[in-house]
């Protein structure tokens, strides 16, 4: 299993108190009056979308893993809060302000999704606690579809790319669209000329399969079971090296054809607004033992997802440079600050 970032929690330990949403004196005073923090009450992970997703299966793996390798001592929740594009999650966690007993699996639609203006909360409203793995984007065809790699797609989206629909199940402007647009910019194609649909029902495969759209942007993940039974093809994904796995490991990159780009979905969690330095710490420990167990390294394989952890003053600087790419983007696009 590839490690793209490895960080020891001593490394962090000091930066990672500088990234506790605690602003009020007395919040701080009483973090110092404690000492060690760790949970009265059970966890609540809670995937801000449907059953099934990235963020539900994150919260679900990681909350088994950390049951599994005995990292903490009262149970763990997943509870679905769905609705828009994961608005509606992050509104409950902001609700819980101050409740360190909360947390939210998350990813670049917590950036993305603000900058439409389709949220109030972005990022800055929540206290990160770690970064856990990257996933990565694919793009696929029909099996019997006219283009062998991404190139030969590039040059017809060149010269006719009104003609070439691409699907995708997030909302234009958020993942499986600004994922698609980021590659096809680095390889000369006008990021305002792709015409995306968004297929929000979960069609998008269907729409591909009975030729109404012509490529799915989509996961890795989502794309194996019609691989493996030659009903598509993966012209690409988004990793800077080929993926290990059945499958997925003759999966081309966009690299290796000649596209100097990369995207990759990171996922992590957060916290409500207002913990204290104290419950931070316990977090980033935590998520370090996870991040270095037996049982999460075997989550990774069995998703095809690397190691990507970050805390602290690191993560932090990783999130404000992710936010200001993503925002630049979505301005080419005439998307950003743009409510649907």
């Amino acid at each position: 299993m590839k490690k793209l970032v490895s960080v020891s929690a001593s490394s962090f330990l000091t930066l990672v108190m500088l990234s506790a949403c605690s602003d009020n004196g007395s919040e701080e005073a009483a973090s110092s009056d404690q000492g060690e923090w760790s949970p009265t009450n059970n966890l609540e992970f809670v995937a801000p979308a449907g059953a099934g997703g990235g963020w539900d299966t994150t919260a679900r793996m990681a909350a088994q893993a950390f049951e599994e390798a005995d990292i903490v001592d009262v149970g763990i929740g997943v509870i679905n809060r769905e609705g828009g594009g994961g608005a509606v999650g992050w509104s409950y966690i902001a609700n819980q302000a101050g409740d360190p007993h909360y947390l939210f699996a998350a990813s670049p639609p917590l950036l993305l999704i603000p900058l439409n203006g389709q949220s109030e909360y972005s990022y800055e409203d929540f206290t990160p606690i770690a970064n856990v793995i990257a996933d990565f984007g694919a793009f696929a065809v029909r099996d019997d579809a006219p283009w062998q790699d991404l190139n030969e797609l590039f040059e017809d989206m060149q010269d006719e790319s009104s003609s070439i629909t691409v699907v995708g199940e997030s909302a234009p402007g958020s993942m499986d669209h600004v994922q698609f647009v980021n590659i096809a910019k680095a390889a000369g194609v006008d990021p305002g000329s792709i015409t995306y649909v968004s297929a929000q029902d979960g069609s998008a495969m269907t729409n591909l399969l009975n030729g109404s759209v012509d490529v799915y942007s989509t996961g890795v993940t989502e794309t194996i079971e019609q691989v493996r039974a030659g009903e598509v093809r993966v012209l690409a994904v988004t990793a800077e090296e080929r993926l290990e796995g059945d499958t997925v490991e003759d999966y081309p990159t966009a690299i290796e054809q000649g596209i100097d780009e990369v995207f990759v979905n990171w996922r992590g969690f957060f916290g409500p607004p207002d913990m204290t330095e104290a419950e931070v710490e316990y977090y980033v420990n935590a998520f370090t033992e996870l991040n270095e167990s037996e049982e999460w390294d075997a989550v990774r394989e069995r998703y095809s997802w690397d190691e990507y952890f970050m805390v602290g003053e690191e993560y932090k600087q990783f999130l404000e440079e992710q936010n200001e790419e993503m925002r630049l983007l979505l301005e080419e696009l005439d998307l950003y600050g743009e409510s649907e």
